[in-house]
This record gives C-alpha cells, structure tokens and sequence, in this order.
C-alpha cells in the first residue's frame, strides 16, 4: 500500500499515521504539503491528518480546504480513491463539501482530550473490514469542534443512507446524549461518503494502534484498507 499523509501549516498528527501505517500494516508512506498540485501517481490511499490547520482562526479546517492540494484530492475522491480525514482532517473534508455537514464547538466549549467508547455501525467499508458490525472499540479524542450538526432532514438522510460508521456510545454499546462527549447530533463520531470511499472521524485511530500506547483497536482500520488494496489489486 501506498499512502500519502497531507501536511497542512499547523497539522500535528501527521508523524503519528505515518508511524502507524509504517509498524502496522509496513505501508509505503510519503508525507505531501499542501501547496503541491497533484497526488503522486500509483497512491492508494490519502490521509488528512488531525492537527489545528493554520491555528483554526476562521474556522476549523476553513482555510485548509482552500490549499492547492485539494483540487487533486477532490479529484482523486471522485474517480474512486480512498481518503480518509481524522479530527482537523474530517473538519476539512465537511469544509470541501468532500462530506456533509459541520464540525461545531463542543457543548462544554472546552478543548476535550481523552478516550471515548465507540460504536461500529458499518463493516462493509474499505476502513472496517477487520471490525464487526457493533463492535465497541476505543479510540483518544482530541478536539474543540467535534460536534457533528446537519439541519433535520438532511441528517435523516444520512441516516437512511445508512452513511454513519462510528458513533459514541458506552462500554456496553448503549448510544445516549450521555455518551456522547461533544454532543454531536446522534452520537455522530465518524460518516463515510455515499460511494462509501471517503471517510471522516473525529477520533485518532492512529493513536490506538499499539499495545504501548493503551489500545489495538485503531490498528484494525490500517489492516482493514491495506486487506481491501491488497484484494483490490489482485
């Protein structure tokens, strides 16, 4: 597998999924800033990476989505290519019109930075084989604006085009107001694209990776992409 792991001025995750994609699942990885045009050819996979993309002081991911880089991944995501965007990432993808909706203040209007319970919805996705559907898996949070918001009828849609993959949930799997750390609307922690190629979350997989750091369950989405490129590629 070939990944590319975009830099933004201000992205701070970017070593950490380099470091999980390399250990985990040994993919060839290349960190690309964001002011080049175009995505090296024979990439299977892109990565927007967390971190507080030029300080975040218009709003999250805002400017970010404007860089040259994103016209290529704009079109990479449209022929088909897998991109996935985690915290400021995700913020950045709402931004593009890449995925719907908005990333809002949390309800505690404080930075919330710890583990939280998560809920698989999906595991037909390309970032989900290796999980089963409704499966709970702990993954670190990291944000400020991680309350995930669509007007009514658009979130309904969402919902029935069964495009929620992770949401907040409890040790046992129960999806209430009081499980969910942001207040995102329906516990909304992670959307995929209707193509089912695009994926936001607002919690760092790449942080739960490793044995060392407190948790594996994030190392089941790098086995889960490099299975779908490897069978792709067959």
């Amino acid at each position: 597998m070939k990944a590319q792991v975009i830099v933004f001025p201000g992205s701070n995750c970017d070593q950490d999924v380099v470091y999980a994609l390399r250990h985990v699942v040994g993919a060839t990885v290349e960190t690309l800033w964001h002011g080049e045009k175009e995505l090296p050819s024979g990439t299977d996979l892109v990565v927007l990476p967390g971190g507080f993309s030029y300080g975040d002081y218009l709003r999250t991911g805002a400017i970010a989505s404007l860089s040259p880089i994103m016209d290529a991944v704009h079109k990479y995501a449209e022929e088909g290519g897998l991109v996935l965007g985690i915290c400021n990432g995700f913020q950045i993808l709402t931004e593009t019109g890449l995925l719907p909706g908005a990333l809002l203040p949390n309800k505690t209007l404080r930075f919330i930075c710890k583990p939280c319970y998560l809920r698989v919805e999906r595991n037909d996705l390309p970032f989900t084989l290796n999980y089963t559907k409704g499966q709970i898996v702990q993954f670190p949070i990291a944000h400020h604006e991680g309350l995930f918001y669509l007007p009514e009828n658009e979130l309904n849609e969402l919902e029935r085009n069964n495009q929620v993959v992770f949401r907040y949930a409890s040790v046992n799997g129960e999806v209430s107001e009081e499980h969910t750390p942001n207040g995102a609307l329906n516990n909304i922690a992670g959307i995929i694209n209707k193509k089912g190629n695009i994926l936001g979350l607002m919690p760092h997989p790449e942080r739960a990776s490793e044995k060392l750091l407190g948790g594996e369950d994030g190392a089941l989405m790098w086995q889960s992409i490099n299975a779908w490129i490897n069978k792709a590629g067959v």
